[in-house]
């Protein structure tokens, strides 16, 4: 008799307190749980297994990367209800560790050790970054970082983020299907323009250039002569060419090179986009110190950065079980508050702070659209596993912006000289 899924929905019950809000569908064909909801298919025994050893947020992500679990119906509604019991519950209930001494929890491991077969650990599937967090942001865990996530094939990302290469929150003018994610992009690079000033003959420095969007827009569109510099070296190569098709090689340098070894300054304006959240916070006074030296007086530095929530105890923060093993090795989030404090510290005065979270979310389903329309060329590209990662970060980060758990921000600092006298219009927004 085909019984592993109500078995599995009864288990699951008894470890999480609550009724499961999806439908399950077990390997042996059988399905329980609510009608009308997203499904979420067991496939193999290995994804209990993957569950047991690393109960929680891991263990899933595990399962979901190796193809051991899936989703049938809409990815966004299932994440939305799955969330309050993986990631917004206490760390107690978050990964399974409820006292052995309650016979309701003992009973319900020993029916998961049942239901799952071998003992032994499953391996972690091979896009999981296995590294010490030992020595973190140095100079070659940095490189080491970056690669991972931006090493993967530019085919892989020209499908994912479309023709833009902009892999940073769009700015919108409407909704889809009023506005498009190329405009979005288009007019995000012309916002960090405007802010930072550009016009021609004035120097930019753009930190973690990515596949050279923003150096492009500002040396083909502001007339200004641009040093982009990136640790990837797929990025770097993709970057130049871009260039030379532009014909802006006079204008344009790229490099494969560490913030911290830029020394040709001064700059009149820095563009970090996106860059920020790989710094960490032990080295985020060194970074905002290092960009204050490379500007000029009056100069301007254009933030753009994910925010997190503050904790009330900000020392019990963890970094993302999911997000630090498969897409940013070593990337930590701050609080906005906590930026800001840092980069008044190394010097800055802050003039400007927008928010534009609900942009991300924009983009992000965009990015997903792109991703599952492509779905095959992509597998073809990086593999099933590497598809699944994707899928998972984006589509999971969408809804996180979308609920207010993590929100991104444009910081305007500028390197005020000591007449105080910074060149800013009285006036710099517009309010609808």
């Amino acid at each position: 008799m085909a019984d592993a899924a109500p078995r599995l929905k009864g288990i699951l019950e008894q470890l999480i307190g609550t009724p499961l809000p999806v439908r399950v569908r077990a390997w042996d064909g059988s399905e329980a749980g609510p009608p009308d909801t997203p499904t979420l298919v067991v496939r193999n025994r290995r994804a209990l297994r993957h569950l047991l050893w690393k109960p929680g947020e891991l263990g899933l992500a595990r399962a979901w990367v190796a193809g051991d679990l899936a989703v049938e119906g809409d990815l966004y509604t299932a994440l939305d209800r799955l969330s309050g019991l993986i990631w917004e519950r206490d760390e107690e209930t978050r990964t399974l560790t409820r006292s052995l001494r309650d016979p309701g929890f003992r009973s319900a491991v020993r029916g998961l050790l049942a239901l799952a077969g071998s003992p032994l650990p499953p391996a972690p599937p091979p896009e999981e970054a296995r590294r010490p967090r030992r020595g973190l942001h140095t100079r070659h865990s940095d490189r080491r970082a970056i690669s991972h996530h931006y090493d993967v094939g530019n085919d892989f990302y020209e499908l994912v983020l479309g023709p833009s290469m902009v892999y940073s929150c769009a700015y919108w003018p409407a909704p889809p299907p009023r506005g498009t994610l190329e405009q979005a992009q288009h007019d995000k690079l012309e916002l960090v323009a405007r802010k930072l000033a550009l016009e021609p003959g004035r120097r930019l420095l753009d930190v973690g250039c990515g596949w050279g969007s923003m150096a492009v827009h500002a040396a083909r569109d502001h007339g200004v002569d641009v040093v982009g510099v990136t640790l990837s070296q797929e990025q770097a190569a993709y970057a130049r060419k871009r260039v030379a098709d532009e014909g802006l090689t006079d204008r344009i340098e790229i490099r494969v090179q560490d913030y911290r070894d830029v020394t040709d300054g001064p700059y009149d304006a820095i563009s970090s986009i996106g860059m920020a959240e790989h710094v960490g916070s032990r080295r985020y006074l060194e970074y905002a110190t290092a960009l204050h030296r490379l500007l000029k007086p009056g100069g301007r530095l254009l933030n753009h950065q994910i925010a997190r929530r503050p904790q009330r105890d900000e020392t019990t923060y963890r970094v993302d079980d999911f997000i630090d093993a498969y897409v940013f090795p070593d990337g930590e989030l701050a609080p906005l508050g906590s930026t800001v404090t840092l980069l008044e510290r190394a010097g800055f005065e802050v003039r400007d702070v927008e928010s534009i979270r609900e942009h991300y979310a924009l983009t992000l389903r965009g990015w997903v659209a792109n991703l599952e329309s492509g779905w095959s060329r992509a597998v073809a590209l990086t593999g099933p596993g590497r598809a699944r990662v994707w899928q998972l970060y984006m589509a999971a980060s969408a809804l996180a912006f979308e609920r207010n758990r993590i929100g991104v921000n444009q910081v305007l600092v500028v390197r005020t000289p000591e007449s105080g006298a910074c060149a800013l219009p009285l006036r710099s927004r517009t309010w609808n």
